[in-house]
């Protein structure tokens, strides 16, 4: 009997600890949307005083027939402020808007006129993004290339499957991720990144690519005059000695075990390699990257750069807050 008693105790102990758990995390995800004006007025701030000498007297990048209800800097702060908060869902983030914040957003616009706009701004987002980044990345002289699968739809669904398929060029594909040994359908994308974590230049192909021709396009990229660190799919003596003679690039890669003089990588290598990981386990689990709802190229295209570029911003916060430039949970606690 007393056995009898100890074992409901004990699960009754883990009903509790689960419910209690579950509780802070509701409570946390409420405080986060309470808190959503305040965070908007942060990106709206920062948006507008980074784009001060290229937008007019409404805050927008052109002279419109109709001025519209929401500028161009509004849709850009709205979008990474859902970004930045695990709102990806834009007929949820909106349901909310128009429920519980009607006297904060007064001038909220329908959702498929912010799809639209949202798409039509990718340019500024990039520049945004690009911009933030280079004032991060000052003085850094090494950084991280890698890729990671982004599938559209379940590998049972490829043949029947039209997300994307507007041309051929840009359609996705069915590709092999060695991380989780299995197939998958959609694409590959592909980061560079300084080794404190942030994003220097991204690319997205299909996800039968390989790793290596992404380097062609770093060729063309901003960097020069430092050292790329890869994995063994970069490992190309032809890409190392051009990156090497057109922008001083330095490709550093361990050698596959049957390569002659075969040398053991250094530790200081696979150190930083762990930093560009990290950032993709946060992408994955804080900004949901492998979860889609687009439904055409440039429909995921702006969401994954909105997604990047909401993870530089909450990194420059941090930056300016002297706070660690990862702690990215807590970038707008301030």
């Amino acid at each position: 009997m007393k056995i009898i008693n100890k074992t409901l105790s004990k699960k009754l102990c883990i009903i509790l600890i689960f419910n209690i758990l579950v509780e802070n995390k509701r409570q946390f995800i409420i405080l986060l949307m309470h808190n959503l004006k305040a965070n908007f007025d942060k990106f709206i701030g920062l948006t507008k005083s980074f784009f001060s000498d290229r937008i007019n007297e409404f805050d927008n990048f052109q002279n419109y027939p109709r001025n519209p209800k929401m500028s161009d800097c509004q849709i850009i702060a709205l979008a990474l402020t859902a970004e930045s908060i695990g709102i990806d869902s834009e007929s949820y983030f909106f349901g909310k808007l128009k429920s519980d914040y009607t006297s904060d957003f007064p001038n909220l616009i329908d959702r498929s006129n912010f799809n639209r706009r949202h798409k039509r701004l990718y340019p500024w987002i990039s520049a945004f993004n690009q911009g933030l980044s280079n004032i991060l990345n000052q003085g850094e002289d090494t950084y991280i290339v890698d890729s990671i699968p982004v599938p559209v739809c379940q590998i049972a669904r490829e043949k029947r499957s039209k997300i994307c398929r507007e041309n051929f060029e840009t359609a996705p594909d069915k590709g092999y991720s060695a991380v989780s040994k299995s197939y998958y359908y959609g694409y590959k994308l592909h980061l560079v990144t300084s080794v404190r974590g942030v994003f220097s230049s991204m690319d997205m192909s299909k996800a039968s690519v390989h790793d290596v021709y992404y380097l062609t396009d770093v060729k063309h990229s901003l960097l020069s005059n430092c050292r790329l660190i890869g994995d063994k799919g970069y490992l190309s003596k032809e890409h190392q000695l051009d990156l090497f003679s057109s922008c001083n690039i330095r490709l550093e890669t361990p050698k596959r075990s049957n390569q002659k003089g075969k040398e053991p990588f250094a530790y200081i290598f696979k150190k930083s390699r762990k930093r560009i990981e990290t950032l993709f386990s946060q992408l994955c689990d804080q900004f949901m990257l492998k979860r889609n709802y687009a439904k055409s190229n440039l429909g995921i295209s702006v969401r994954i750069l909105s997604k990047i570029t909401a993870v530089t911003v909450l990194q420059y916060f941090n930056f300016l807050n002297n706070k660690p430039l990862n702690k990215l949970k807590y970038a707008l606690a301030s």
